[in-house]
């Protein structure tokens, strides 16, 4: 191989990756903005707040592979913290349930690039962020809030049962009846808008 073919190479590579972070980058700004575009949903309490940040995080783990994904969804958490009311838990909650979703997706996806694979991985990306989230809330974030934070199980359970949601007496009901339908409908919303867009996208983010 000759040295200007060696070089054209290195362009090509630096060229490739200049694209990578560039386009990573827009999607983390798309990704913050739609985090603060925080909504609340019937029947689930004030505090769980509903929002569209996943979706830039899925295309760039469909364009750009599963890091792509995972990177979007820390850029994004590490620009939420300013606006932290959880002393940064609920961030690296969300960014950990939220990059087993994109990441697993991607994965998926990267080896069956069709619709029917895109459907699959969206599923399975799904999945692995109700379960995530299941745990996450059980063991971590909610004995967080009560012990670190001051809020009590009471308190909980009030917020939710004023929000209208009935059946939830305790944290077991709590997460069975919040989080896994919470975090089910948010992959579900998530997984039909990126089905719809993707397509018409994808020659900006192949580019």
């Amino acid at each position: 191989m000759t040295e200007q073919n060696n070089h054209s190479l290195g362009n090509n590579a630096r060229q490739a990756r200049t694209r990578w972070v560039a386009k990573t980058g827009i999607l983390s700004a798309a990704a913050i903005a739609l985090m603060y575009l925080e909504i609340s949903l019937p029947l689930f309490p004030a505090f769980l707040k509903f929002d569209f940040s996943e979706i830039p995080a899925l295309l760039a783990a469909f364009s750009m592979g599963p890091f792509a994904g995972i990177m979007v969804e820390l850029v994004k958490n590490i620009g939420h913290l300013p606006a932290s009311h959880t002393l940064m838990v609920g961030e690296l909650a969300n960014f950990i349930m939220g990059s087993l979703f994109v990441g697993t997706a991607g994965l998926i996806y990267r080896y069956k690039k069709t619709r029917g694979g895109a459907m699959i991985s969206m599923a399975a990306g799904t999945v692995a962020l109700t379960v995530s989230g299941a745990l996450i809330n059980y063991f971590i974030t909610i004995p967080f809030y009560i012990t670190v934070m001051g809020l009590s199980m009471d308190g909980i359970v009030a917020a939710t049962q004023a929000a209208g949601n009935t059946m939830v007496n305790d944290l077991s009901s709590l997460i069975c009846w919040v989080f896994v339908p919470f975090n089910i409908f948010k992959g579900l919303v998530v997984s039909v808008i990126v089905g719809l867009i993707y397509k018409k996208l994808s020659p900006l983010l192949h580019r």
